[in-house]
């Protein structure tokens, strides 16, 4: 364990993990370890790590569900952390008018919120059955799909903000748009929902048809970190088109290196076999990056995040 990182966390209350794998925590199931893993216990321990991290310049990664993240087979360096502790995936609900108002730490499981929300009979999160993940990461990058977005129900999002303060952003100094929002900050620590009091049996239908029609349409099953590129904007029409269908256009489908290999059941995602490698899932990720160019000179951009050593995070925030 690297001595000068070890100072910035040893006064503090948190779970150290030196070399942990954390390949293994993601939805892919490959990749590497970590120099060392986090686990703060409470808010005040992990804003003063984010502090300490940027003054010393040490790198800071923050793993959520792994649901959207690819690490690479070679370790990673500086600090990963994990918020997985009670406090940090904590949900409340507090009374409001017709409305009830859902708190939900970063580290809370999006899946099982859903659920909760939804057993109540409070809609507004329904549009999120399927996608798996943490509060945290879906709102940095703003997740849905065909039925709407996370951030169409955000009330306000609380950060840690590079110098360990917490600031909190009303949804009017939001923008959420198509998988990204303005959020400035590199670390999300909970964000408050309106929910609407609903019929819970109507609900509970609603969000089942959702979940139906994801499981129907793609791989859900499968080892993959759901879909591995955002849809492009057409050149010409300059409207969003399916990467999937531009990637099955290019006869990719099937396509595989080693372990990897792309879905036959959806374009957009690659899946990984048991004895996959993190490698291989890069090279089929370039593979259709450059063949779709070449296919009809669209520029693929990766939703999936792929941690290296020696590289930032593309964004140092949760990971999904």
């Amino acid at each position: 364990m690297p001595g000068s990182s070890t100072s910035l966390f040893s006064d503090l209350d948190v779970e150290v993990t030196p070399d942990a794998q954390i390949g293994n925590m993601t939805w892919y199931g490959v990749g590497g370890r970590a120099d060392l893993l986090l686990r703060p216990h409470h808010t005040r321990a992990l804003r003063e790590l984010v502090k300490r991290c940027y003054r010393s310049s040490t790198p800071l990664r923050v793993l959520g569900g792994g649901a959207n993240l690819l690490v690479a087979d070679e370790s990673i360096d500086g600090i990963v952390v994990r918020l997985d502790q009670p406090e940090l995936r904590s949900i409340t609900y507090n009374p409001s008018g017709e409305a009830r108002i859902l708190r939900a730490a970063a580290g809370a499981d999006l899946a099982r919120t859903l659920m909760d929300t939804t057993r109540r009979g409070l809609g507004g999160l329904g549009q999120m059955a399927g996608i798996p993940g943490t509060i945290g990461g879906a709102i940095r990058m703003n997740a849905g799909g065909v039925y709407g977005s996370i951030g169409d129900s955000v009330r306000s999002v609380t950060c840690i903000t590079r110098r360990g303060d917490l600031v909190t952003y009303p949804a009017s100094e939001l923008h959420f748009e198509y998988r990204r929002t303005n959020i400035p900050d590199p670390l999300i620590v909970s964000a408050t929902f309106d929910l609407l009091p609903t019929d819970p049996i109507a609900l509970r239908r609603r969000v089942k048809e959702i979940f139906a029609f994801k499981k129907s349409t793609q791989p859900l099953a499968d080892s993959s970190a759901g879909c591995a590129f955002k849809n492009p904007i057409d050149p010409i029409t300059e409207e969003r088109v399916s990467a999937g269908r531009l990637i099955e256009e290019a006869g990719l489908k099937g396509l595989a290196v080693g372990g990897a290999s792309i879905s036959h059941h959806h374009a957009n995602f690659i899946v990984a076999k048991p004895l996959a490698r993190a490698e291989d899932v890069l090279q089929v990720l370039e593979l259709v990056r450059r063949r779709v160019y070449e296919h009809c000179g669209v520029e693929l951009e990766r939703e999936v995040v792929v941690w290296r050593r020696g590289e930032e995070d593309e964004s140092p925030e949760e990971r999904l």
